[in-house]
């Protein structure tokens, strides 16, 4: 709007970048002996239901909780993060009316906002003060970060900050700013100068000491099953090209950022922008391909066994993930057994990777019938996908979905009906959405997915909804 160039020293917000000062907070709690990882969150957190096995403060930070992510609930409500300011009661509000969890904490990784948005709360009970003004006196200042903060009031004048912008269809760009108190998950306002400072610390210990250093990188999660992944203190741990790398990337409406730390080889890079059509993981991932030069070796995939087209064929066709409802169609193009666009290299008649991904599809036979797969990888370790027919309904079929549908979970009512031999469901005057049918009584509904659960008499009485991060969410039948 002003035509007035970003500077190293401008400030922008980092989006989950930011996770990571939430977790060192939590951290500098434990070594406070203020708190312990292994704490339930109820201890601190009573607004969050009792779902039975207990979720720590560690599930919390590596997602590994199953909570509901707290936006997408808040979206599915009709009211999404970018619709209505909402703030930590509002988040609180939310987290207290779920009526179920994802998953049983330690189960699964499904990445979640909502504890990170717990962990702030956590820091406000317990420090005596605001999150913001503890990590202000315990984090920013000791380490001399003197043009970051929290955005816990997106209306205070922050000198120096950019507005952040998104792209529109036909080259037009619109101002995309957040407009939430809500923070911990993202919400760090920031210069690439006080990123590097920030992983300057992480390196050398000046916050915290030794100890501190080893849990932001050492408390990763660990599954019931024992895998562990690679998320820790709100820190990736990865390889680029074979390079040891410790990254975040972040996006918040119209602004994105990455912070990547390359530890064996003392390099940095700290990335923030304030246009969403840049990818500032895939360009911070280039800067730092170019910095470490002959460091970085390319990843060759595998080389495919050889695997006839007649068993290639048994694996093509639709899936289905029971517990999400969500599904991949698997395809040949090329002589190529593929993903949506994705390769899937053959290892064996029953092992494929995906392209050069650290991602394993495992098919497992069954007699008589398409095979079953399950995708092995730290984020799949529990997802299995079962053959589903793709299915057609009748008019009649349509018309036996009508009616009115209430989620307590979300505070809200679907109205479902047919219109013009289409399913339709509204959700207020002016939200209507197409039911797209994928196999026998599901939907899809703009990247929703929605079933249509029935009695023994064969009777609907609720529908099911997942996205994304929630999972199985429950709409009663209220109404014809």
């Amino acid at each position: 709007e002003h035509g007035i160039p970003n500077k190293p020293e401008t400030i922008f917000e980092g989006g989950s970048v930011s996770k990571q000062f939430t977790a060192a907070a939590i951290m500098l709690l434990a070594l406070d002996g203020r708190l312990s990882l292994e704490d339930d969150i109820r201890k601190y957190v009573p607004e969050v239901p009792n779902y039975g096995p207990t979720i720590t403060l560690r599930h919390l930070m590596t997602h590994t909780s199953g909570l509901r992510d707290w936006g997408s609930v808040a979206g599915i409500s009709g009211w999404g993060r970018a619709q209505r300011s909402h703030n930590h009661d509002h988040v609180l509000d939310i987290v207290s009316r779920q009526s179920a969890a994802n998953f049983d904490p330690g189960h699964e990784y499904s990445y979640s906002n909502t504890g990170y948005n717990l962990l702030a709360v956590v820091v406000d009970r317990l420090a005596g003060m605001s999150f913001a003004d503890f990590s202000k006196e315990r984090i920013f200042e000791p380490l001399g970060m003197n043009s970051t903060q929290w955005r816990d009031d997106y209306r205070r004048l922050v000198p120096g900050r950019s507005t952040a912008y998104s792209a529109r269809p036909g080259g037009n760009w619109v101002i995309d700013r957040p407009i939430e108190h809500v923070h911990g998950n993202g919400g760090i306002l920031t210069t690439v100068g006080d990123l590097i400072i920030w992983n300057e610390a992480l390196t050398d210990g000046r916050l915290g000491g030794p100890e501190f250093v080893r849990m932001m990188h050492e408390e990763r999660g660990r599954l019931s099953n024992g895998t562990q992944i690679i998320y820790a203190g709100g820190l990736q741990h990865g390889t680029l090209g074979g390079v040891r790398s410790v990254t975040h990337t972040g996006s918040t409406a119209g602004y994105r950022a990455f912070l990547g730390r390359y530890p064996d080889h003392e390099l940095s890079v700290a990335m923030l922008c304030n246009a969403s059509n840049v990818s500032t993981g895939g360009t911070g991932a280039s800067v730092a391909r170019a910095l470490l030069g002959d460091a970085v070796t390319e990843t060759i995939p595998p080389e495919p066994a050889s695997v006839s087209a007649m068993v290639l064929e048994r694996y093509v066709g639709l899936y289905r993930d029971p517990v999400t409802g969500n599904t991949r169609t698997l395809r040949l193009a090329g002589g190529e057994l593929r993903d949506g666009n994705t390769t899937l290299i053959p290892l064996s008649e029953t092992h494929f990777q995906a392209g050069t991904a650290d991602r394993i599809y495992r098919f497992q036979l069954n007699q008589g019938q398409r095979a079953q797969f399950k995708i092995e990888a730290w984020q799949y370790t529990n997802q299995v996908f079962e053959p589903i027919e793709a299915w057609s309904p009748s008019p009649d079929e349509l018309v036996s979905f009508e009616g009115t549908y209430t989620s307590y979970d979300a505070e809200t009512t679907f109205l479902v009906e047919v219109t013009d031999g289409v399913l339709t469901l509204s959700q207020r005057p002016g939200r209507t959405r197409m039911l797209t049918p994928i196999y026998s009584n599901a939907f899809s509904a703009g990247g929703q997915i929605i079933r249509f659960k029935s009695d023994l008499s064969g009777e609907i009485t609720e529908l099911s909804l997942s996205l994304g991060r929630v999972y199985d969410m429950r709409f009663q039948r209220t109404g014809n």
